[in-house]
C-alpha cells in the first residue's frame, strides 16, 4: 500500500506542475460518448422528410469531422437508448429522438450511416447499449416492452428497469447485442448501466447480486464473440471500483454498491475493455485511476472524463482539472474517453483546443486485442507513388477485410514507430490521394502497414521496396518526448529554442505560418527575419509563408 500512496503522491504533485509537453504514444484508446437521448449531442433535427433527414445526417458528419480532427479514434454511438434503438430492429422499436415518434423510421439506417462515416474517417464505431433502464414508465417504448415482458420490468419512481434477477433479462439483452453484431460491421459492443440501479432496494446478498449481473454480462459476451470474435466487448462501470485502503469511495462504487465486478470481467477474460466513469476530481480521481491501472490484466482501460463538468451549468471545473487528469491517465498507460461529445466539440473552457493543439496533436492506433488473436497480418507486397496517388497491393484477409496505416517522413526508411509520421489510419482501400494533404508531401517517403480486425499491425512496406518490422511488434505504446523522433528530417531551420530565424528570400509574404505535419496551423506571425517561438509546444513543424489570399510557400522544418 505504501507504494501505491507514493506513486499517487508523486503523480499528483508532478501533474500539478503540468509541463504542457505531453508524452506521445502510438497506441491509445481515445473515445467519445455520442449521446442520442433527448438529442443532447445528436440529432438536433427530427428526420420527418428527405430534407430534414439529410440535415440530420449532415449534423452527424460535422460532429465526426470534429472528432477526426481531434484524433479521436473511437466513437461510442448511442444505439440502444431506452427500450428503443437507432436501427431497424426486429426486437425493439425505433427511438423517438430520431423522428419525434417512437417506432417511426427516419428514412435511413442511422447506425449503418454512423458506422460507414466513422470508418471513412479511420475511426472505430462501437454500439453503446443501455442495458437495464428502459425509460419513463408510461413512454411508448417502455409500454411495448412491458407488454412483451410483463414480469421482467420493474417500476421505481416513474422509471422502468429490467430486473437483473430474471433470466429473461439476460436473454433479451443478448439477443439485441447479437442482432447488432450479426447485421452490422460494428467494431465494438459497449454496455452501459450494467449494474443494479442505485435506486433499487437490493434484497439479495451482494455476492448473489454480482452473480446476477455476471450472468447478463456472460450471456452478451457469448452472443457477441460467437458471432464475431474481433468485436471489442466493453462497458462503462462506476468510476471507483471499490473502497481503497487509504481512500474511501464515499459509498459510491462499482463492486460493493451496485454489484458490478468490472475488474473481474477483465481478469476472467469476459471483457476486452473498460471505460470507467471517472467524473470526479482530486482524491476521488487519482488513487482510483491507479487502482484501475493495477488491475488491467493486460486489457484496455480508458478513463471516462467528466468533460461535461467544465460547463458552467454543471460543476464549472477549470480546464486545469481536466488537463491534469488527462496527463495522469496517459502517464499510467490508460486511454481517455470524453463524456460527452457536445461538451468536447463545443470547446468548453478550451478543452477541444487543448486536445487538438497540445495533448492529441497526432493520431494513435487503438491497442490490439492480442488476447483474442496475436498473429500480425502479412505486409503489402508493393508500394508505389504515381503522381498524387499512393497505392499498394492488397493483403488477403483470413477472417474479415484488412485495413491499412500510412506513414510519411522526409527521411527513409520511414519510422513507423513514430506516431508523428502517421498520416492515415484504418484505410479500407488500397490507395490514398496525396493531393488532399496541405502542404503537399513533396519529397516525402512513405510506408504502409496492414492492420487486422483485432488491431495487430504488420511489418511496414517501405516505398523503396524493402520490408521493415516495427520494433514494437506487440502494438504496445511507444513513448517519447516531442522533438526526439528519429523519423523526421533533421534538416531544420536555425533556432535556439526561443527564436526562429527565417532565411533570406521570403520577404514578399505577409505572415509566417507554423503547421503540424498533418497540415493544422498552430501559430501565425507577421513576417520577420526572427520569430519568437517560446510559447510553441515542443514538436516537429512545417514553416511556411502565408499571404492574405491564402497562398503559401514552404520555407522549411522547425524542430523545437
Amino acid at each position: 500500500m505504501r507504494k501505491i500512496v507514493l506513486i499517487f503522491t508523486l503523480l499528483y504533485i508532478g501533474v500539478l506542475a503540468a509541463t504542457a509537453q505531453p508524452t506521445i504514444v502510438k497506441t491509445e484508446m481515445r473515445a467519445v460518448w455520442l449521446t442520442v437521448i433527448g438529442g443532447i449531442d445528436w440529432p438536433r433535427t427530427a428526420a420527418k422528410n428527405p430534407t430534414s433527414m439529410k440535415q440530420q445526417q449532415q449534423e452527424l458528419c460535422r460532429i465526426l469531422d470534429q472528432l477526426q480532427a481531434a484524433n479521436i479514434n473511437c466513437v461510442l454511438m448511442h444505439t440502444r437508448v431506452r427500450a428503443s434503438v437507432i436501427y431497424p430492429s426486429t426486437i425493439e422499436p425505433y427511438c423517438e429522438y430520431l423522428t419525434g415518434k417512437t417506432g417511426m423510421s427516419p428514412g435511413y439506417d442511422p447506425l449503418q450511416f454512423c458506422i460507414d462515416e466513422c470508418h471513412k474517417r479511420g475511426m472505430q464505431c462501437h454500439a453503446w447499449v443501455v442495458t437495464l433502464p428502459v425509460g419513463k414508465w408510461n413512454s411508448a417504448a417502455t409500454k411495448q416492452l412491458r407488454q412483451k415482458m410483463p414480469n421482467t420490468i420493474r417500476k421505481i419512481g416513474d422509471e422502468g428497469f429490467m430486473n437483473p434477477e430474471r433470466p429473461e433479462t439476460a436473454d433479451h439483452l443478448a439477443s439485441i447485442c447479437k442482432e447488432i453484431t450479426e447485421r452490422y460491421d460494428v467494431d465494438g459492443i459497449h454496455l452501459d448501466y450494467i449494474r443494479y440501479p442505485e435506486t433499487w432496494k437490493i434484497t439479495v446478498s451482494r455476492e448473489e447480486g454480482r452473480r446476477n449481473i455476471n450472468r447478463i454480462v456472460r450471456a452478451i459476451h457469448d452472443a457477441v464473440k460467437e458471432t464475431k470474435p474481433w468485436v471489442m466487448f466493453s462497458c462503462s462501470p462506476i468510476g471507483k471500483f471499490d473502497d481503497l485502503t487509504r481512500f474511501s469511495s464515499k459509498g459510491w462504487n462499482a463492486y460493493s454498491k451496485v454489484c458490478q465486478d468490472a475488474q473481474g470481467w477483465l481478469r476472467d477474460g469476459v471483457m476486452d475493455a473498460l471505460f470507467p466513469m471517472m467524473y470526479f476530481k482530486g482524491d476521488h480521481f487519482y488513487p482510483f485511476a491507479i487502482d484501475w491501472q493495477q488491475h488491467t490484466y493486460g486489457r484496455i482501460i480508458a478513463g471516462g472524463l467528466g468533460t461535461y463538468m467544465l460547463d458552467k451549468g454543471q460543476q464549472n471545473w477549470s480546464l486545469d482539472v481536466m488537463k491534469r487528469e488527462m496527463y495522469v491517465l496517459r502517464d499510467l498507460g490508460l486511454g481517455h474517453a470524453h463524456f460527452r461529445s457536445k461538451f468536447f466539440t463545443d470547446n468548453t473552457k478550451g478543452v477541444y483546443d487543448f486536445s487538438v493543439n497540445e495533448f492529441d496533436p497526432y493520431p494513435a492506433l487503438i491497442p490490439p486485442m492480442t488476447w483474442e488473436h496475436s498473429q500480425a497480418p502479412a505486409a503489402p507486397a508493393s508500394l508505389q507513388v504515381n503522381g498524387n496517388v499512393l497505392s499498394w497491393s492488397a493483403v488477403p484477409a483470413s477472417e474479415s477485410y484488412t485495413l491499412y496505416n500510412i506513414y510519411a517522413s522526409e527521411v527513409t526508411p520511414v519510422d513507423t514507430d513514430d506516431p508523428r509520421n502517421l498520416i492515415a489510419t484504418r484505410v479500407m482501400e488500397t490507395s490514398l490521394d496525396l493531393s488532399m494533404y496541405q502542404p503537399p508531401l513533396t519529397g516525402f517517403h512513405f510506408a504502409v502497414t496492414a492492420l487486422d480486425r483485432y488491431g495487430n499491425e504488420s511489418p511496414a512496406r517501405q516505398d523503396n521496396g524493402r520490408l521493415s518490422a516495427p520494433s514494437v511488434a506487440d502494438g504496445s505504446a511507444v513513448s517519447m518526448t516531442p522533438g526526439n523522433s528519429p523519423g523526421i528530417s533533421l534538416s531544420t531551420l536555425p533556432t535556439n529554442g526561443t527564436t526562429l530565424t527565417i532565411p533570406e528570400g521570403f520577404s514578399e509574404a505577409e505572415y509566417i505560418a507554423i503547421e503540424t505535419l498533418q497540415g493544422t496551423i498552430v501559430a501565425t506571425f507577421p513576417n520577420s527575419r526572427t520569430i519568437n517561438i517560446s510559447q510553441l509546444p515542443q514538436g516537429i513543424y512545417l514553416v511556411k509563408t502565408l499571404n492574405s489570399q491564402g497562398i503559401t510557400r514552404r520555407i522549411g522544418t522547425l524542430k523545437k
